[in-house]
């Protein structure tokens, strides 16, 4: 299991210090939110890019995947009918592909629930005007993305946290329109557990695929991996059993006691459910 950490768990403490502490607990690399680094990631010079690979490097950890790509600057949205907004929000996001490409990670995953809204839930017309605009925006992301040789992943999430691209189903049907090879989809087993119940179900369904390109693990209570209900192992042994070789990355929402807590928590609980099958 090659195990990730969400940065933004840690975000208190300075980059070289999430560095040490995640790979002194056992994660393998870190998931990093790029509003972390910086208000705006396309301000971010080569010097602070070149400290990011080499705090990373000097704990022997990788940059696994980029994740919260549209929460800064701020205003960005892939669907507001403002053509200005769409065109910035787009070179954000090849900004992002370039800067993924640079930090040696192999995938980032499109959430932002905030920038994806459906704005006028009551015209079906408007919804649907809505969501060409996102596939357009998704396009060039994908387009950026093969240029930089990442993979840009479209992440369902929950109808709590937005009404658009709720289920595996609705994002694979979405990559599938689009049609470019960079452009996948990805498991979250909180939202994917809130959402559609079945999380190995959709594991074993949609592995296969080849559309899934990235696995996130927390708990439908949105804390940590063996923090609530959800039974972890059936999860890693259908990884396992479906040869899944991609990075899962531990995304908890609610820290208890507090992050480096929660972080070091799960990645115990990970690497135990890791032991037990060997």
């Amino acid at each position: 299991m090659r195990l990730s950490l969400c940065n933004e768990v840690l975000r208190p403490w300075s980059f070289a210090r999430q560095c040490a502490f995640a790979a002194a607990v056992g994660y393998d690399a870190l998931e990093i939110a790029p509003f972390t680094l910086s208000a705006d990631p396309r301000k971010l010079t080569p010097r602070r890019i070149a400290g990011v690979r080499a705090a990373l490097a000097a704990e022997g950890l990788a940059c696994s995947s980029l994740h919260w790509l549209l929460v800064a600057p701020h205003g960005l949205s892939i669907t507001s009918a403002e053509a200005s907004v769409r065109r910035e929000t787009i070179d954000v996001m090849r900004a992002l592909c370039a800067l993924a490409a640079e930090l040696g990670a192999s995938v980032l995953v499109h959430g932002s629930p905030a920038q994806r809204k459906l704005q006028t839930a009551s015209q079906s017309s408007r919804q649907d005007a809505a969501r060409q605009r996102a596939a357009e925006c998704f396009a060039a992301a994908a387009d950026a993305a093969a240029d930089a040789g990442v993979t840009y992943c479209i992440e369902p999430l929950a109808a709590r946290e937005t009404s658009f691209i709720n289920t595996v189903a609705e994002a694979v049907a979405l990559v599938e329109s689009i049609g470019r090879p960079a452009l996948k989809t990805m498991i979250d087993t909180c939202a994917a557990g809130t959402q559609e119940g079945d999380v190995v179900g959709l594991i074993d369904r949609w592995l296969p695929s080849g559309h899934i390109a990235h696995v996130q693990v927390n708990d439908p209570n949105r804390r940590g991996p063996g923090e609530g209900d959800m039974a972890f192992a059936p999860v890693v042994a259908a990884l396992a059993r479906q040869g899944y070789a991609g990075w899962v990355a531990v995304e908890p929402f609610i820290y208890q006691p507090d992050g480096a807590a929660c972080a070091a928590r799960a990645a115990g609980f990970m690497r135990a459910l890791q032991e037990a099958r060997q």
